[in-house]
């Protein structure tokens, strides 16, 4: 039951997600055509591939990951770290490697709507970059009752599968401080990759993996933490 949960066992993650490139027209020609046919399910009459490219980042075909935030409780303090750059790659080899450390081998997740976006995504990007998933991730054969990673949406539904909320309403409804005081979700290509700014996206996801840590402390009726 989650009012039995060991706090000191919980990854809190976050990631985020940018286009693999600045521009469509950057973009391989069969790839250009990949995403011609993907976004045509979602774009307007009125627009063409190049319009929407910036949403690629939320596709993990399309986009690569900048930056994988983990935070963590321990005697009742709040700690994070970022794993952030531009070589993806080097990214998740790094955080494969913290995961398959021996002393981190009980750990599990907890973050918002991780079981659709930030796992698989993860996992995805892993193989095509070829780096071997870590056990904590690697949930191929598994049944959903063997998976222990825990998702905060996934917690406010209670069965409810029509219904999505952002953790920034929640943080709202619960009032928790949350990380749109800076920058948000989707101003992060441009941070990327016409600041290139990869500090201020770092702090944004960490701020996002304290505000998941302090939502799951008001749902077991515990009393919020600071940095």
């Amino acid at each position: 039951m989650i009012e039995n949960l060991d706090l000191s066992k919980i990854f809190f993650i976050d990631i985020e997600t940018v286009p693999q490139y600045s521009e469509f027209e950057e973009m391989p020609e069969n790839f250009q055509k990949h995403w011609d046919k993907k976004s045509s399910h979602f774009r307007e009459l009125t627009q063409n591939a190049a319009d929407v490219y910036h949403r690629a980042g939320i596709y993990s075909e399309f986009g690569k990951i900048v930056c994988i935030s983990l935070g963590f409780i321990h005697n009742n303090n709040f700690r994070s770290k970022s794993f952030a750059g531009v070589d993806e790659k080097e990214i998740l080899i790094n955080f494969a490697e913290l995961l398959n450390d021996p002393k981190h081998k009980d750990k599990f997740f907890c973050g918002h709507n991780i079981k659709e976006f930030d796992i698989p995504y993860i996992c995805r990007r892993m193989l095509i970059n070829g780096i071997k998933l870590p056990f904590q991730i690697s949930i191929f054969g598994k049944k959903p009752w063997e998976i222990s990673n825990l998702d905060t949406m996934d917690l406010w539904k209670f069965g409810d599968y029509k219904n999505f909320t952002s953790l920034a309403l929640l943080a709202d409804i619960f009032d928790i401080p949350t990380s749109k005081d800076d920058i948000d979700g989707s101003q992060v290509a441009e941070v990327f990759y016409k600041e290139k700014n990869i500090e201020r996206i770092a702090i944004y996801c960490e701020k996002d993996v304290l505000c998941t840590a302090n939502l799951l402390l008001r749902f077991l009726g515990k009393p919020i933490l600071t940095t």
